[in-house]
């Protein structure tokens, strides 16, 4: 399934016509519920869970970021 997926975008010539920002839409969901629950199994009181939580989705947000400029270098190699 995600073979497919992978082979469309690198063979394509640009990364986001494939993704559509209509479908980065349900990232925003994950990487809120990811991040509030691995911040919670490190904290009990609700302000350090949320500042947890914060720098915690910046990193997750970065290497989504990191691995979209990775992939779009790899297409404009091909």
């Amino acid at each position: 399934m995600i073979a497919p997926i992978l082979l469309s975008i690198l063979t394509s010539g640009h990364v986001w016509a494939n993704i559509g920002t209509a479908r980065l839409w349900y990232a925003a969901p994950l990487v809120v519920s990811i991040s509030l629950v691995y911040a919670a199994t490190r904290h009990e009181e609700i302000g350090p869970i949320l500042v947890h939580a914060a720098r915690f989705a910046v990193w997750i947000i970065g290497f989504m970021l990191l691995v979209l400029v990775v992939l779009q270098v790899m297409v404009w190699l091909i």
